[in-house]
C-alpha cells in the first residue's frame, strides 16, 4: 500500500501570515467568529482532513502597542470552549487543544481533555506546549518566566500526571446495573497517588476513561529539550522545519531518540507547518504571495522578529548581518531556526525582520500539481508524515487547498479517499494504548 500523507489545519490563528485579514476577500474577524470557524471546519471535513489544530497564547504577544494593533491575534476563542462546540458539527475530524504545561494543572488539562474526548467520541488530541511567552508569567501571579530546561522537566512530569489520571477507571469499569444498583466496580478505580518534584497529585480522574484511551499527544518542541520529550511522549509532532533537508535531518534524529527508547517508528507522525499557496500558474500563485507580503505594515516586521529570537532586534545595526546573539530563555528552537535562515542567505536584519514580519517558514507555492510533487516527495524521502496545513487567507486559501490540492494528492493515491475511521488515533494510524493499572503494558508502543 502507498504511504498516506497526513493533513492537520492549523487553525489559530486562522491565517498564520501578518498580512492574512487585509488580505482581498478575508473574513477578517475570523479568529472570533464562530459562524466563520464552522464553516471552516466543515470544509476541512469535506477535505478529510485528519484533525483541525489551534494553537493558544495566555498572554497579548509580547510586542510593541504599535505592531500589536495590526495583529489579528488579539482576540480569540479559549480552545476547549470553541472544539466543543465545533465538535457539535462535525462528525469525523480530529480537534487538536494546545494546552500548556507551565500554567495549567494537571488535573484540570486530564479532566477537560477526556470530556472533549467524550464529546466528540474519540476526536481529541492535546498539543503539550511549555509557554515561551515570558509575558504569560505575569498572568499568573509570577514576576518571571520559568528558566526553559525547568519548563521542560515539568512538562514531562505533568505528562505521566494527566496519562495517570486518565488510566484511572478500567474501560469496563462502568455497568450501570439498574437491578443491582451496581453503577461502577471499585475494582477497576485506581488512585493514582502522585508525588513528584513540581506536582502532587492523589486522584483518581472523575471521568471514564477517554474513548481513545488517551486523547492523542501532539507536541511541538524542536529544542534539544524539545526534542526529547516528544520522543519519549509524542505522537504527533507539530514540526518547523525549513526545506526537506532540514526535514530530513530533523525526522532522522526523532526516529532515532525513539528506537533508543525502544519505541516503534509507526508510534508518531511527524508533520511540519507549511504556508500553501496555490494558483493556475506558478505565476498566478507567486503573485497572490506578493500582495500578501505588501500586506505587512513595517510596525509589525521588526517587533515580530524580536519577539521571535528573544532579544529587542530594534537595536541592532538594521543593514548589517545579524549579529551573535545572548541564549534565550523564550523559545530556543524559534532563535535557532531564524539565525540559521539569516547565515544560509547572508541576510540584513531588516531583510530577515521583513520575511519574519509575514511568514518566514516553510512554504509551498505554486500549482496543485506542483504542491503535491512537493509534498509526495517529503511523505516518501522520509522528510515528514505530511503537514500542519496553514492558508494564506481565509476563506479563499482553505477553499483553494481543499478544491485543488487534495484531489490531486488523492488521485496519487498518497492521501485517502474517504475516512475509514472515526476517531483520530484511527486517521493517524495510532493504536490505542492499553490502561497501565489495568493491562500488563502501559502503552503499546513501548
Amino acid at each position: 500500500m502507498t504511504k498516506q500523507l497526513h493533513l492537520g489545519a492549523f487553525m489559530r490563528p486562522v491565517g498564520i501570515h501578518t498580512g492574512w485579514w487585509r488580505y482581498p476577500g478575508a473574513y477578517a474577524d475570523a479568529n472570533f467568529n464562530l459562524h466563520h470557524m464552522v464553516r471552516f471546519i466543515q470544509k476541512l471535513e469535506e477535505g478529510r482532513f485528519d484533525a483541525f489544530f489551534m494553537a493558544d497564547h495566555m498572554a497579548l504577544l509580547n510586542m510593541n502597542i504599535a505592531a500589536l494593533r495590526r495583529s489579528a491575534t488579539v482576540t480569540s476563542f479559549e480552545p476547549f470552549t470553541l472544539l466543543s462546540a465545533l465538535a457539535m458539527v462535525t462528525q469525523r475530524i480530529g480537534l487538536v487543544a494546545t494546552a500548556t504545561t507551565t500554567f495549567d494543572a494537571p488535573f484540570h488539562i486530564a479532566r477537560r481533555f477526556a470530556s472533549l474526548d467524550h464529546i466528540s467520541q474519540g476526536r481529541a488530541g492535546w498539543n503539550i506546549v511549555t509557554t515561551s511567552n515570558p509575558d504569560a508569567a505575569l498572568n499568573f501571579g509570577l514576576d518571571d518566566h520559568m528558566a526553559h530546561d525547568e519548563r521542560y522537566r515539568r512538562a514531562r512530569e505533568f505528562f505521566d500526571v494527566v496519562t495517570g489520571l486518565w488510566d484511572s477507571f478500567a474501560d469496563d469499569a462502568f455497568l450501570r446495573d439498574q437491578e443491582s444498583g451496581i453503577f461502577f466496580d471499585p475494582a477497576k478505580l485506581h488512585t493514582l497517588g502522585h508525588k513528584g518534584e513540581f506536582f502532587s497529585v492523589r486522584g483518581p480522574l472523575h471521568v471514564a476513561r477517554p474513548v481513545q484511551g488517551w486523547p492523542v499527544i501532539v507536541q511541538a518542541g524542536a529544542s534539544e529539550a524539545g526534542r526529547q520529550l516528544a520522543a519519549e511522549t509524542a505522537e504527533v509532532i507539530f514540526g518547523s522545519a525549513r526545506d526537506i533537508e532540514d526535514g530530513r535531518s530533523f525526522y532522522a534524529d526523532i526516529h532515532n531518540r525513539m528506537r533508543a527508547l525502544g519505541r516503534a517508528d509507526d508510534s508518531l507522525k511527524i508533520l511540519p507547518a507549511a504556508l500553501v499557496i496555490t494558483g493556475a500558474t506558478k505565476e498566478e500563485a507567486e503573485q497572490k504571495e506578493k500582495l500578501l507580503d505588501s500586506l505587512v505594515h513595517p510596525d509589525s516586521s521588526l517587533p515580530n522578529l524580536s519577539m521571535r529570537l528573544g532579544v529587542d532586534a530594534s537595536r541592532f545595526n538594521l543593514d548589517a548581518p545579524l549579529p551573535e546573539l545572548p541564549e534565550t530563555n523564550d523559545s530556543k528552537s524559534a532563535q535557532a531556526s531564524l539565525i540559521a535562515l539569516a547565515r544560509a542567505q547572508n541576510l540584513t536584519v531588516r531583510q530577515l525582520a521583513q520575511i519574519v514580519g509575514g511568514y518566514g517558514g516553510l512554504k509551498f507555492v505554486g500549482t496543485p500539481v506542483q504542491i503535491a510533487d512537493s509534498m509526495q516527495e517529503w511523505l516518501e524521502t522520509k522528510a515528514s508524515d505530511g503537514f500542519n496545513i496553514m492558508f494564506h487567507t481565509v476563506p479563499q486559501g482553505l477553499d483553494e487547498f481543499v478544491d485543488l490540492v487534495v484531489p490531486e494528492l488523492t488521485r496519487r493515491g498518497v492521501f485517502r479517499e474517504a475516512y475509514t475511521g472515526t476517531t483520530l488515533r484511527e486517521h493517524l494510524g495510532l493504536q490505542r494504548p492499553a490502561n497501565r493499572f489495568f493491562a500488563p503494558q502501559a502503552r503499546a508502543a513501548e
